[in-house]
């Protein structure tokens, strides 16, 4: 019993010795040591603060990559393919993360190249169908409406003939995506007239969409800014404008403008055609361009 005391009493010095405050003082440093020394080999193995910039890997062919020593320093990835027949196989037309990104060697960038072969549709059967439903099926199926050429018939507006490149193109072939499929419609009495749907502020899509649907063809196309930007562009301006009183016919062309969104504020614009809008608000229609240098 009195060793056990013993000993207790010399445990509880210890602890307030100063043998003890000097070697967990040791202690500590070695632990701290140790600490930094896994902290600098870990950043050591993930190249941590060895950030490079990313190239622009657009218009470089993904098979020239080895080659020019990109393989090594970056693990690329093809996630889509788009068909371009201007653009060689291979070529890189978008990625990400976006050239001059910082990033670290071995990141992994993911490309959308252009398709070695073209990506080949089905040619659906649109004869019968109305002049709307065939522009749905054709959008549905990947390809473009061409040119719409009115004939005599009885069965007004329905498709009559479906042709690609001036001849008949049945149902089954097989065309590239985003083929032109040009289509005669039957015209009915082709005294009657058709509205001219109105298309400012429509984008590109939307007024094609407008005018194949409505029975015309598109015209002429014109973009009034100094660069093209499709992404932004929309219709500012049409010929004939939609409340002519001049008679127009299935198959005649409407002929539009374009100007960018970056351009013009196309929610005050459209404003300026409904009745006693902004015509007199001189203020208002000032403010509908922006940033025109």
């Amino acid at each position: 019993m009195a060793g056990r005391k013993k000993n207790k009493n010399y445990f509880l010095g210890f602890l307030v010795s100063k043998r003890f405050f000097i070697n967990l003082g040791i202690a500590v440093v070695l632990i701290m040591i140790l600490i930094f020394i896994a902290i600098k080999l870990l950043d050591v193995y993930t190249e941590h603060g060895e950030e490079v910039k990313l190239p622009d890997f657009k218009g470089m062919i993904v098979m020239q990559f080895d080659s020019t020593g990109f393989g090594d320093d970056f693990d690329f990835f093809v996630i889509d393919s788009v068909y371009d027949k201007s653009k060689p196989g291979g070529t890189v037309v978008m990625q990400l993360p976006l050239s001059g990104s910082k990033v670290k060697k071995g990141r992994s960038v993911y490309l959308t190249v252009v398709a070695m072969t073209p990506e080949l549709v089905y040619m659906p059967d649109l004869k019968d169908l109305t002049l709307r439903q065939a522009v749905n099926v054709l959008e549905s199926s990947k390809l473009k409406v061409g040119k719409l050429r009115y004939v005599p018939s009885f069965d007004k507006n329905a498709v009559l003939e479906q042709m690609f490149e001036g001849d008949t193109i049945f149902p089954g072939d097989t065309l590239v995506k985003g083929s032109v499929i040009d289509l005669e419609v039957g015209s009915g009495d082709r005294t009657y007239e058709i509205p001219v749907p109105f298309l400012i502020g429509k984008t590109r899509e939307e007024a094609i969409y407008s005018i194949n649907t409505a029975s015309f063809n598109l015209g002429h196309e014109i973009y009034l800014d100094s660069i093209i930007d499709e992404e932004h562009s929309k219709a500012y301006m049409q010929d004939p404008r939609w409340d002519t009183e001049l008679p127009y016919y299935p198959g005649d062309s409407i002929h539009i403008w374009y100007r960018s969104d970056d351009s013009v504020n196309f929610e005050l614009y459209l404003q300026t055609f409904l009745p006693d809008s902004l015509r007199t608000d001189s203020l208002a229609v000032d403010s509908l361009f922006q940033n025109i240098e």
